[in-house]
């Protein structure tokens, strides 16, 4: 039986791999694991109603509280789990994926997401059959055991200015540096997702004049052609509008991509470059290390050096990342797709304040945002995926590893291989770094065309 928990949550096609049932044991779980009260938050897909409803029966049935923020960022669903002192928090969202996905992912009273060994006991809890099964355990057992009646049902409350305390946070994160954006002109797309309700709003009261797109939503267009993983929209606006800086937002807003003036995409590695450096700069930066993952550019790792930092890589997911940081006390980690961890502001990825961090970054370089990022020069990157009939021997395969240690061995110190299996699919992914486009399209295919030899 497959895990239900992925890297991120439970997350499938709403009302067909993510049921009402199950989002209503879900919600249970919440209340059963977590605390007695919740906080829920949803991004705009359709089905977010739908499955808020259920996830708010089940806390409710157990006995819990849900404090409803309707449609909000993820990050901010973290932060006011802090903010008001609750027991937890369930997010309604699938993140970048299309509307017809959804998904239910856990905070802990810290903001923090939950360690793979509740979330095992969680599985275990709804294939027993959640709370109405735990009571007829019991009665088996001789026990007195019955639901919550009466005072003992949980109660729906709503946190009316939960999108407000989440703007006034990450507009502190930046004035409490001294740092405004006055003058600064931002193109924004918030891919008609949560972020609609909070980027523009908080950009504008640091100072920035903000144009913006799909900010209207009818939860069917979330993620569609639009936002941090399609950038057209993006890069004709700022050509219209003459923006010196361009953000856009996944659906639920825990990522971002930026974009320079000139159209240079500002992907995480980017990111994480240009904030690194701004701390060590300020001193603020633990350990004098900076948290990345394995399929981070190896052109982050040499600014890195260049500036004398440390640089921790981990497998890729945003889940590992923080582990990473929280065990090693770091400030600062991320993924090339804009997922950023900034300890200092928020216990997860937070699209928002990172962008915010960033341009105070900028600002106080003194330099535009295309010169600013300059800290940081790419390697060209390929990357295959190849279907295979039995990812998982790929790792006692010889033809495959003579493959990879033969393209090393002629690169040298100017490129880099990583060949992995999917955590998701029947897949093997081949990537390859180099000085030019050429060689690292030459040296991923000819491993890709021994990978599907030998697996496919």
């Amino acid at each position: 039986m497959a895990r239900l928990f992925g890297t991120d949550g439970v997350r499938g096609v709403a009302n067909v791999d993510l049921t009402c049932e199950l989002s209503y044991r879900l919600g249970q779980a919440a209340a059963s694991f977590m605390g007695k009260t919740i906080v829920v938050g949803k991004d705009t897909r359709k089905s977010g109603d739908m499955l808020e409803a259920a996830v708010v029966a089940g806390i409710t049935s157990a006995g819990g509280d849900a404090l409803l923020t309707g449609v909000i960022p993820t990050p901010a669903v973290a932060l006011l789990v802090r903010e008001l002192h609750a027991d937890g928090g369930i997010v309604i969202s699938a993140s970048h994926n299309p509307p017809e996905y959804n998904g239910i992912k856990f905070f802990d009273a810290n903001g923090f997401k939950l360690p793979d060994t509740v979330e095992d006991e969680i599985e275990k809890f709804i294939a027993a059959g959640g709370v109405e099964g735990q009571i007829a355990r019991a009665k088996e057992a001789g026990e007195e055991a019955e639901m919550p009646v009466g005072d003992e049902v949980g109660v729906a409350l709503e946190v009316e200015d939960a999108c407000e305390m989440y703007i006034n946070h990450a507009v502190e994160t930046v004035t409490s540096q001294g740092i405004n954006f006055d003058g600064l002109h931002v193109a924004l797309d918030t891919g008609h997702g949560a972020s609609s309700l909070t980027s523009a709003e908080a950009l504008r009261r640091l100072g920035a004049e903000v144009t913006v797109i799909n900010d209207d939503y009818d939860g069917t267009d979330i993620n569609v052609n639009c936002g941090s993983t399609h950038l057209g929209p993006l890069t004709e606006l700022m050509a219209e509008c003459g923006a010196d800086v361009g953000i856009a937002h996944d659906g639920d807003a825990d990522r971002v991509m930026l974009m320079a003036k000139d159209g240079t995409e500002i992907d995480g590695d980017i990111v994480e470059a240009v904030l690194a450096v701004d701390l060590k700069n300020r001193g603020e930066l633990p350990h004098n290390t900076a948290v990345s993952t394995v399929m981070t550019n190896l052109g982050f790792v040499r600014a890195m050096e260049a500036h004398g930092i440390d640089v921790l890589q981990t497998k890729v997911g945003d889940r590992y990342v923080l582990e990473a940081m929280r065990e090693g006390g770091y400030a600062v980690g991320g993924e090339q797709s804009g997922h950023m961890i900034l300890l200092e502001h928020n216990s997860t990825g937070d699209g928002l304040v990172t962008a915010c961090q960033f341009l105070a970054a900028v600002r106080r370089s003194g330099k535009p945002v295309e010169e600013a990022i300059k800290v940081m020069t790419k390697f060209p990157q390929t990357l295959i995926n190849v279907r295979v009939k039995d990812k998982h021997a790929l790792e006692g395969n010889a033809p495959i590893w003579d493959a990879v240690h033969a393209a090393e061995a002629e690169m040298g110190d100017t490129g880099r291989v990583l060949v992995r299996t999917s955590g998701t699919e029947p897949l093997v992914r081949v990537m390859v770094e180099a000085e030019t486009q050429e060689s690292a399209d030459a040296h991923a295919k000819a491993i890709a065309e021994v990978v599907e030899r030998e697996l496919a």
